[in-house]
């Protein structure tokens, strides 16, 4: 198991690198990644998460009709529907790096991931319900984008208000505005 990165840390603001090596070091930090992922309570996990710099995240999420998928996505893309097909989820997202607060953001109820597995062979997933979600923030997060990038600023300042004091900080730290 390894330690969840916090907003604020550059690793978790820039975009990661691709995947270029499938090997035993890969699968090690899937398995890490795993781990990492279910102590802390998640259902999705990208590795700049754990302060790995490469674009891979694992997932163990429920669909739209509840059913656990459990997954490894290597350099994932990301397929929406057309904006006139779209159906929205303005469900509470929260966020390991961000713990403790949650607010309403809107996603597509559908989201496909195109990449690889552990292997290096393609794989395309479709996602649905919270499954659909989860796979558009972890990807977001590969992309140096939170969550809370998303929100308001009125929002933002809120969930970052609340992620503060949770965190026994100072009202204003300027690491929480990157």
């Amino acid at each position: 198991m390894r330690p969840i990165t916090i907003v604020g840390t550059p690793v978790l603001h820039t975009p990661c690198r691709p995947v270029e090596k499938f090997d035993d070091e890969l699968a090690a930090l899937a398995d890490d990644m795993f781990e990492s992922m279910y102590a802390a309570e998640g259902v999705g996990l990208a590795a700049n998460q754990i302060g790995v710099d490469l674009r891979v995240f694992v997932y163990d999420c429920p669909d739209a009709d509840e059913v656990f998928q459990k997954g490894v996505v290597v350099n994932p893309t990301l397929e929406l529907p057309p904006a006139d097909e779209q159906e929205f989820d303005v469900g509470g997202e929260g966020c390991l790096s961000v713990p403790g607060p949650r607010a309403a953001l809107g996603r597509p109820n559908v989201a496909t991931v195109h990449g690889f597995d552990l292997r290096g062979e393609p794989i395309t997933v479709v996602g649905t319900g919270v499954l659909a979600r989860c796979f558009q923030h972890e990807t977001d997060h590969l992309n140096g984008i939170l969550y809370i990038d998303h929100l308001t600023p009125e929002a933002r300042e809120a969930v970052m208000t609340e992620f503060r004091e949770l965190q026994g900080r100072p009202p204003a730290d300027d690491a929480d505005r990157t």
